[in-house]
């Protein structure tokens, strides 16, 4: 089983990973945009978002469903 490290270690190479296609997406050719855009805006770029979420805030997530029974105050 994965420790707490190694799983914050693979999220944030894999966050940065994600982020080169969006890289290229900017700072590319204009004129090539067109041929990978839809990748970058419905696939890359969301997934960034939702790991970089999760590496901020996941913690209040993953407390919020490993609740079981008892008060929630």
């Amino acid at each position: 089983m994965m420790g707490e490290s190694t799983k914050r270690a693979l999220l944030r190479w894999t966050h940065a990973l994600l982020a080169i296609p969006v890289a290229g997406y900017i700072y590319g050719p204009i004129d090539q945009l067109h041929s990978y855009a839809g990748s970058i805006r419905y696939g890359f770029f969301p997934a960034i978002v939702l790991m970089g979420l999760w590496m901020w805030k996941g913690h209040l997530v993953r407390r919020l469903f490993s609740r079981t029974g008892g008060s929630r105050c």
